[in-house]
């Protein structure tokens, strides 16, 4: 077996959203020497910069693994593409672009589970220390960091009408989605700088990289964890057809997220013993939560026909109008080509007896089938409503021990009483909102889930299977949890129980998913692990 050149005290797998941090902050000491290994590669291609770029991005070999999920029960049998980023940034340099932590409940909840350093107030240091943020220092928001949020660079008259009528709900406006509790009504806050989009790559990569003492590896496949005497000791890997490997003395983290430590951990027989040696896997270590717990957001897309009011589809077909999108955005930086997928969120409560929001809605001011297919040809927006809490729980597992075969996913939505509950009082909650005064002038008309939809609890849980689809925040399979917990794979300083030296310090951690998109609170995971890893060196 063929060394890499070099000697690492440190190797972090990924070199997405999580591990751009990680290896930046571990870097900072010119001494300690830092390997981090991407399988995608480098981000030269125009749309991952310009932000509305997300809709060729996602959906093309070049920047997405193109995972797809197994047929789910829940969706009536439908298959879901499940887009993950395959680029320095991973899914930041093809993501919505959100800024948006979650709610304070959800960490102090972790904390609650046993997991100690993970309450709001323990975490929110963390967040505080990744941001530039444009509201400057303040006791919710930090300066100076590499994590550059802006305020959106356009705005659209069906979107405040929109904002107009969560109002006449009783839904509040607020200014900040991230001051711990994000109920009502706003404008996101997006990860840009001037117009262009603002990845972990350029914020905290490519800045180290400078360092002489980070070394980057792109377009190389992970294969498998080297493990000697319970000891993670360093990794094997594929580069260009070579089989390589290289050693850490330190330790080896896991930044590939939800999908990619998993296909890593079990193909270096570290997992359910029942999933692998049936894969001719020899096993390491009998885990069983490694893969299983993956939580997401589904999101019930509804779409309504407006008139008399612009929205970008018909702009979208408008040679003037693209034109003029172009120029607005070369020469101020603003405009349609800035947009994130979603522009206006609404956090609001499915019932009465919810103690705190449970549904999030991101409202786009156009329509399309999915992502990836062309803009619908009639004025239309997208309402879609996501449950923020759900109880389903799903899997994702190696088909086999070939490091590129596409992993199993099923993320098992809709699977429990609850979460089809909250679905139909979504679809409910998403009528309401578009029978308001504030609407009226543009007419809404239903297009999907279509009129014909009736307001019972299975017609709507029916149709939520039909139109729902994955908001692409896939976390949990690999949780942290306390000793006793059978179901942990990480201790609190997200520690591997049973293998030293190793760490996952990526979205696959969380115990519960987060109330809002989960890049931020990613970014924070792996923000508080580089401190933790430090901390306990010294």
């Amino acid at each position: 077996m063929k060394r890499i050149e070099g000697d690492f005290d440190y190797i972090v797998v990924g070199a997405g959203t999580a591990g751009c941090i990680v290896a930046n902050r571990l870097s900072t000491n010119p001494k300690t020497r830092v390997l981090i290994l991407e399988a995608g590669g480098n981000d030269n291609w125009i749309w991952y910069h310009i932000p509305v770029g997300y809709l060729f991005a996602i959906g093309n070999p070049r920047s997405d693994w193109m995972f797809r999920t197994e047929p789910e029960p829940g969706l009536n049998g439908r298959s879901l593409a499940y887009p993950r980023g395959k680029v320095i940034g991973g899914c930041s340099s093809i993501n919505a672009m959100i800024s948006m932590r979650g709610q304070a409940a959800d960490y102090d909840h972790w904390r609650q589970l046993g997991l100690a350093g993970w309450a709001y107030s323990d975490v929110l240091p963390h967040f505080k220390r990744l941001e530039d943020h444009f509201l400057g220092e303040s006791e919710h928001h930090g300066t100076g960091g590499g994590w550059r949020i802006e305020a959106p660079r356009l705005s659209w008259d069906i979107l405040d009408a929109v904002g107009a009528a969560a109002e006449q709900m009783g839904i509040v406006k607020i200014p900040d989605f991230n001051t711990g509790d994000n109920e009502g009504v706003g404008y996101f806050h997006v990860n840009q700088k001037r117009g262009r989009r603002w990845s972990s790559a350029r914020g905290f990569l490519k800045p180290a990289l400078r360092r002489p003492n980070l070394r980057l590896e792109k377009e190389v496949l992970v294969d498998r964890l080297i493990v000697e005497n319970g000891r993670a000791v360093g990794v094997r890997f594929i580069r260009g057809g070579e089989i390589l490997e290289a050693r850490a003395k330190c330790e080896v983290i896991l930044c590939a997220g939800a999908i990619g430590s998993v296909q890593l951990l079990h193909r270096s027989g570290i997992g359910p013993a029942d999933w692998l040696a049936p894969l001719g896997i020899d096993v390491v270590l009998d885990r069983h939560g490694v893969g299983r717990n993956l939580q997401d957001h589904l999101q019930q897309r509804a779409i309504y026909k407006v008139s008399g009011i612009r929205t970008l589809n018909e702009i979208y077909y408008s040679l003037i109008g693209r034109g003029l999108m172009g120029l607005d955005y070369v020469f101020r930086r603003r405009g349609p080509l800035t947009m994130a997928p979603s522009q206006l969120g609404i956090f609001t409560r499915s019932d009465a007896t919810r103690g705190r929001a449970n549904i999030q809605f991101h409202v786009q001011p156009l329509s399309l089938d999915k992502f990836g297919d062309p803009l619908h040809t009639f004025p239309a927006i997208t309402v879609s409503a996501c449950n923020l809490q759900p109880t389903s729980r799903g899997t994702v597992r190696i088909r086999s021990a070939t490091p590129d075969e596409a992993p199993s996913i099923a993320p098992n939505y809709l699977a429990t009483d609850e979460d089809r509950q909250v679905a139909a009082d979504a679809i409910r909650t998403t009528r309401r909102l578009m029978n308001q005064k504030a609407l009226a002038p543009y007419h809404p008309a239903e297009f999907l889930p279509g009129p014909s939809v009736g307001d019972d609890d299975a017609s709507l849980a029916k149709a939520a299977g039909d139109i729902g689809t994955t908001i692409f925040h896939p976390v949990g399979t690999a949780k942290m949890g306390a000793a006793n917990d059978p179901m942990a794979v990480v201790d609190e300083r997200l520690r591997f129980r049973g293998i030293a030296r190793l760490r996952v310090a990526d979205a696959s951690v969380m115990p519960t998913i987060t109330s809002g998109n989960t890049n931020t609170p990613t970014a924070m995971i792996a923000e508080k692990a580089a401190a933790m890893i430090l901390e306990d060196a010294r």
